[in-house]
C-alpha cells in the first residue's frame, strides 16, 4: 500500500470512529421464516457484530436461509451449503431449531439458537444456565407465563375470562401447556381460559392465512371474554393477527411483542421479550465461538423483558393503568 492510500485509510478510520477486526467472521443463518420477530432479531445481531468490528461486505460473511416454517428444508441446507464449509450456524425460531436438532446434532458444527419457545422441550439443551450437553446453546424467546398473567390481571383486576386463539404449531403447544399449568396456581384459579385452535399452515405467508381463520373465533368470543391474549407462535407474533383482532374485537388484546403496541398493530399492552437483547446475546455467543471458546462453556439463557402500553387504547377499553406502569405509555395513531 502506498503512503497516500495509507493516509486516506487512517483518515477514514478516524472520521468514522470505526475499527474493523483483521479477521473474517463467517457463519450460516437459518430463520424459521422471513418475518417478525426474526427480522428484528437479525437486525440487532448485525448491529452488535458491527459494534465489535464485523460488517457485511467487509469482514463478515453469512449464508442466509429462511425455511418458511418447514423444518425438513434444513436437511438440504446442510447437505448443499453448510457441510464441510462452515462450523458455526445461527438458527432462529422453533421450527429452525427443531430442524437443526434433527440434522446438526452430533455433526461438526456449533449451533447458536435464538428465540425458540421451548429449547428444553425441543431437546437441544437440558436447562438454562446449565452446561450444554450437545453442540447447541443460545437464548430463548418467551416471557414466563405466570408473569404475563399477573401483568394482565394488574391491567384488568376483575379479569374472569381470557380468549386464547392459537395455532397448531410446536411452540404454541408448548406454551399452551405452560399456560394451563399456570392457570392451576391459586392466584389464577378464578380465571377461565377459553381456547380456540386454528391449523398450522407452513409457508412464508402462512401466518396471514392463519390470522384469517382466527377471525371467526374473535367474533364468537367477543361477548364471552374480558380480554384476548396473543398466542406465543408464528401467528401471534405477526402484524396480521394483531390487526385482525383489533378490527373485529370489542375487547383489548394483550400482545406478545413490542411492535404489537409500538407500531400500532392493535394490541393495547404487551409484556414482551427484548429482541435487542436476544440479538445481542446471540451475537456475543457467535463471537465467542469464532474466538475458539468451547461451546460447552457458553451457557444457554433467557431474554430480558420489557413493557409497553398504548395510552389511547387503554382509555378506549376503560383500563385503569397502575401508576407504576404509566412510564411505559405509548401513544398510537388510534
Amino acid at each position: 500500500m502506498n503512503l497516500n492510500k495509507f493516509f486516506l485509510l487512517l483518515v477514514f478510520v478516524f472520521l468514522s470512529g470505526k475499527s474493523y477486526s483483521s479477521e473474517t467472521l463467517e457463519f450460516g443463518i437459518i430463520d424459521s421464516q422471513s418475518s417478525e420477530p426474526y427480522s428484528t432479531i437479525r437486525k440487532h445481531l448485525y448491529s452488535r457484530l458491527s459494534e465489535k468490528g464485523y460488517d457485511l461486505g467487509k469482514n463478515l460473511i453469512t449464508h442466509e436461509f429462511a425455511i418458511g416454517n418447514r423444518k425438513g428444508v434444513v436437511k438440504n441446507i446442510w447437505k448443499y451449503y453448510f457441510k464441510g464449509k462452515i462450523d458455526i450456524a445461527y438458527v432462529s425460531g422453533t421450527l429452525a431449531t427443531i430442524g437443526a436438532k434433527e440434522i446438526f446434532e452430533g455433526k461438526p458444527i456449533n449451533v447458536i439458537f435464538a428465540a425458540p419457545t421451548d429449547p428444553v422441550g425441543i431437546g437441544v439443551i437440558k436447562g438454562f444456565n446449565q452446561k450444554p450437553y450437545a453442540n447447541f446453546t443460545g437464548i430463548s424467546y418467551p416471557v414466563k407465563v405466570s408473569k404475563r398473567l399477573r401483568f394482565v390481571r394488574e391491567l384488568i383486576p376483575n379479569l374472569k375470562r381470557i380468549g386464547y386463539i392459537y395455532s397448531d404449531m410446536p411452540q404454541s403447544l408448548s406454551y399452551l401447556g405452560w399456560l394451563k399449568t399456570a392457570m392451576k396456581l391459586p392466584e389464577f384459579r378464578d380465571i377461565k381460559l377459553i381456547l380456540r385452535k386454528v391449523p398450522f399452515i407452513p409457508s412464508e405467508g402462512g401466518h396471514m392465512r392463519m390470522a384469517k381463520l382466527a377471525k371467526k373465533y374473535v367474533l364468537e368470543l367477543n361477548d364471552q371474554v374480558d380480554v384476548f391474549l396473543s398466542p406465543n407462535d408464528q401467528m401471534g407474533t405477526q402484524k396480521a393477527f394483531a390487526q385482525m383482532v383489533f378490527s373485529n374485537s370489542k375487547k383489548p388484546l394483550i400482545g406478545v411483542g413490542r411492535k404489537d403496541v409500538n407500531e400500532s398493530w392493535g394490541a393495547t399492552a404487551s409484556l414482551y421479550p427484548s429482541l435487542l437483547n436476544i440479538g445481542y446475546v446471540a451475537a456475543d455467543m457467535i463471537l465467542k465461538l469464532a474466538k475458539r471458546k468451547s461451546l460447552k462453556s457458553i451457557l444457554p439463557t433467557q431474554p430480558k423483558e420489557g413493557i409497553t402500553i398504548d395510552k389511547k387504547l387503554a382509555k378506549k377499553f376503560n383500563l385503569k393503568i397502575p401508576k407504576k406502569y404509566r412510564k411505559f405509555y405509548f401513544s398510537s395513531a388510534y
